[in-house]
């Protein structure tokens, strides 16, 4: 249990694309001081490791949690990510959650690495668990691969948290059958996070779960006071991309119960096929111009902007609606602190 003054509260350590991997040490403190339950990272193959990252934050902390969202089942071999796991965990005194994704389809091809289905998730965090808890895993062959024999030694006592990391609706049914928790995504409404907790419930239920005991952390995009220039880059720029990814948004659309002509018609307009990459790391201020014309009001306001007053109070609505943990995107710490201040006196 945290003894974070809001463990409901948290942030993404080095949102975004970096190349300054030592900042998340200054804000994992930060984000402590502020009096956050939990920091989250968002692995990526350049100078974001998990385990490096997440070492790094929990070793210039004392207090606050530290997880991934996330990392993927299948770019490690399982002994070798259920080491980092449990490393990390006696590291910290139990402070650190894994965070799951299934991975992107492109770069798994890229990589030449096959994906991963709901089977290997579920084999696969058998396998975690057993090797956390001392047990063996012996003549497996299965979709994890070949593994004859793993141990990790039976002292292991490790009840390291894991949390499905994904939206889509038939996934978070699954999240609630077999994870402690699902973490969301940027840019859900208010009744797409109602939603998206049924589906979490209807799993666990399914699966003879206690549903109150399957976690929901949903991700806000948080702006306090935007410039222009900061509401093109960290809004349009944010959505835009996910609006790109092949499937990607597709599955917010369905949650939020938006209009899949729009998502349709911005992914053949001029003014994104033009972009020659990702949106939010190599678009001009006069192409990010263009691209908000093509996102409708409503999707871009599924987010905290404004005042520190209005951020948490947008804060607050969700964990009205159904989410257990709000995790602030976008932002850093030293960004938000203010909302930080405005929620703790909307909270009393």
């Amino acid at each position: 249990m945290s003894t974070q003054e809001f463990p409901e509260l948290s942030c993404y350590l080095l949102p975004g694309h970096t190349q300054t991997p030592a900042d998340a040490m200054q804000q994992a403190r930060q984000a402590e001081a502020l009096g956050l339950g939990r920091v989250w990272l968002s692995e990526r193959f350049d100078v974001k490791d998990a385990g490096v990252i997440c070492g790094a934050a929990l070793a210039v902390t004392e207090r606050i949690g530290v997880a991934t969202a996330a990392t993927n089942l299948h770019t490690r071999h399982p002994h070798v990510l259920a080491t980092m796991c449990s490393s990390l965990h006696y590291l910290s005194g139990g402070r650190f959650t894994l965070g799951l994704a299934r991975g992107v389809g492109i770069r798994d091809e890229l990589m030449g690495l096959p994906s991963v289905g709901n089977q290997q998730m579920a084999e696969g965090l058998d396998i975690l668990r057993t090797l956390w808890s001392g047990g063996k895993v012996m003549g497996y062959n299965g979709p994890m691969g070949n593994l004859p024999y793993l141990s990790s030694g039976d002292w292991l006592d490790a009840d390291i948290p894991v949390y499905f990391v994904g939206f889509g609706p038939k996934a978070l049914v699954f999240a609630g059958r077999h994870f402690d928790g699902a973490h969301l995504h940027t840019f859900i409404t208010p009744e797409g996070l109602k939603r998206a907790r049924a589906a979490v419930q209807e799993g666990a239920e399914k699966a003879g779960r206690n549903p109150d005991d399957v976690k929901i952390c949903t991700v806000l995009a948080t702006a306090l006071e935007p410039t222009r220039e900061a509401h093109l880059r960290k809004m349009v720029g944010r959505m835009a991309t996910y609006m790109q990814a092949p499937g990607y948004a597709d599955m917010l659309v369905a949650l939020n119960d938006w209009d899949p002509k729009v998502l349709e018609d911005f992914r053949v307009h001029p003014a994104v096929t033009s972009v020659p990459g990702g949106i939010d790391s190599v678009a001009t201020l006069e192409q990010l111009e263009e691209i908000e014309k093509l996102i409708p009001a409503e999707w871009l306001s599924a987010a905290a902007v404004g005042s520190a007053q209005e951020c948490a109070a947008r804060i607050r609505l969700e964990l009205e609606v159904g989410a257990d943990e709000v995790c602030i995107h976008g932002s850093t710490p030293d960004e938000f602190a203010p909302v930080i201040d405005a929620y703790r006196k909307l909270k009393g």
